[in-house]
């Protein structure tokens, strides 16, 4: 029963997209063929979806599924605007005539007018612009990489780390991956920016810890700078998406999913803080475990931040945003800089700077991509490295943070 009304929702759409077909096209064998496909597709993702195993997890499979069902859907959402549309006007047309000629003598449905070519052609013509874009992000747009660079000022930055670059990725998600040859650029990429420290703030996997096996030579490559790599955990990296055999054996992953830093050069930081040093003066990378407002809330800010004293300058590795909006914002000991990611931007939206950033996720969360700054306290969201749910990216890319630290007031 659970299934009944997104299904009929669907025969509805396909019941319009195929009006949409049938009056553009009188041929009985493009309109046998659209339903083919139509059925195809729909037996395919019900195929993969009702096999779905939950001790493993999202596969490649599953995610070349949703992203069918969303090529399938999504345009025949915008072919079901215009003919209901259209229907509506059709009816006002038939019941006005019905009213109004008094000398009819057969049956109402003769006063419907028929659907006219041009709205159809409209809509199907209209429906393509959101099918080309998913499919450039499926094909294109997930590897689309943007390094995107910020710079900050603080008063109190210690002087030495005045010019200080930072380079930040989130959300790997190496259990999607489908292309070796763009994630080998991808860290040349990284490793192009040559700045002085990098951090990675969690989901380096989906779910399970033999996602990354293919994968640890690749990331290792990423370039160690001076003053090191550091990471913290997402909510993707404790399991809890799958179901285990045994509590042993999800801790098992979880612990060979921790081991995976260390195997990349990366220094996990588990609710737990170190310092970065130069020239005598001194910075605090502290790391969190997973704190999300509607995840898992593992992250500890009072102990990670134990060896820290309030004067030191911060910065803040938490997988979810939710929790500088929640918790960290507003703390006593000000934390001058926050890195998250979790987002993803939605995988979907659009962004002009300067003119236009949107995305049905901006509903969910109040930071959600990009820069934020309040009450000199900032916060960067990182839109993620790879990609989960839907094997593509349709306006919003893959990032790589770069931020330069400066010592002063912000120019005018």
């Amino acid at each position: 029963m659970r299934w009944l009304i997104p299904i009929l929702l669907y025969l509805l759409l396909e019941f319009y997209a195929f009006q949409a077909i049938k009056t553009i096209s009188k041929n009985h064998i493009v309109q046998i063929g659209y339903v083919l496909f139509s059925v195809l597709i729909l037996g395919y993702v019900i195929y993969i979806f009702a096999n779905y195993d939950r001790s493993i997890g999202p596969t490649k499979y599953t995610l070349r599924a949703s992203g069918m069902l969303l090529l399938s859907i999504v345009p025949k959402l915008i072919i079901v605007l215009f003919m209901f549309g259209e229907d509506i006007i059709r009816l006002c047309i038939a019941g006005y005539t019905y009213l109004t000629n008094t000398f009819f003598e057969g049956t109402a449905t003769q006063y419907l007018p028929d659907r006219r070519k041009f709205i159809s052609q409209i809509a199907l013509g209209v429906a393509a612009i959101p099918f080309a874009g998913l499919l450039h992000g499926i094909f294109r747009g997930k590897y689309n990489f943007k390094v995107i660079s910020h710079v900050l000022y603080f008063e109190d930055l210690p002087d030495a780390f005045d010019g200080f670059r930072i380079t930040q990725i989130s959300d790997i998600h190496s259990g999607s991956f489908d292309d070796s040859n763009k994630i080998e650029y991808a860290v040349d990429l990284i490793n192009e920016q040559e700045t002085d420290l990098i951090l990675f703030t969690g989901d380096i996997v989906n779910t399970i810890a033999e996602e990354m096996d293919d994968w640890i030579d690749t990331f290792k490559r990423i370039k160690t700078p001076e003053f090191g790599k550091y990471s913290v955990l997402g909510n993707h990296d404790y399991g809890e998406y799958v179901t285990w055999e045994s509590q042993e054996a999800k801790e098992a992953n979880f612990q060979a999913i921790k081991d995976i830093h260390n195997k990349i050069d990366f220094n996990l930081l588990l609710n737990d803080s170190t310092f970065v040093e130069k020239e005598g003066e001194r910075i605090a990378i502290i790391g969190v475990e997973n704190w999300g407002h509607n995840f898992k809330k593992a992250g500890d800010l009072m102990k990670a931040s134990e060896r820290v004293v309030k004067e030191d300058f911060k910065i803040l590795l938490s997988h979810d945003p939710s929790h500088w909006e929640y918790e960290v914002k507003k703390h006593d000991d000000h934390f001058h800089l926050t890195l998250s990611g979790h987002t993803h931007g939605f995988q979907f939206g659009i962004e002009i700077p300067g003119f236009v950033k949107w995305s049905p996720v901006q509903y969910v969360y109040k930071q959600w991509a990009g820069m934020y700054d309040e009450m000199g306290r900032y916060l960067n969201v990182n839109r993620g490295f790879g990609f989960h749910a839907f094997p593509g990216r349709v306006g919003i890319w893959p990032e790589i943070t770069v931020i330069e630290l400066r010592k002063g007031s912000k120019p005018a």
